[in-house]
């Protein structure tokens, strides 16, 4: 995972993008880095271009520790896993109860 510059010139992680077959379906599942300007971890999993769940963490409390990019990239890459494990056991399916993430 690389790191990349935002709008306003810090430095934010590069997120993770997979899309998955489930079904017959073909998912996608998106986490992104908000940036320290904005920092948070979104989590969006999609179908056909619709978002069908969101996660937002925030890592405030982290920013400035020492080592803190390396627990926000372990952070990013649970989430995102977390998300896939999700659509996997079956969240998203037709008539499945509803479990929000924590938006």
């Amino acid at each position: 995972m690389a790191d990349t510059e935002s709008h306003d010139g810090s430095q934010m992680l590069t997120g993770f993008n997979h899309n998955l077959k489930y079904k017959g379906k073909v998912y996608h599942v998106q986490t992104e880095d908000g940036g320290r300007e904005n920092p948070h971890i979104v989590t969006h999993t999609f179908l056909g271009g619709v978002i069908l769940d969101t996660v937002r963490t925030s890592y405030a409390d982290i920013l400035g520790r020492d080592g803190w990019q390396d627990t926000l990239r372990d952070m990013m890459k649970a989430q995102h896993l977390e998300g896939i494990r999700r659509l996997f056991s079956g969240t998203f399916d037709p008539g499945a109860d509803p479990k929000p993430g924590n938006d």
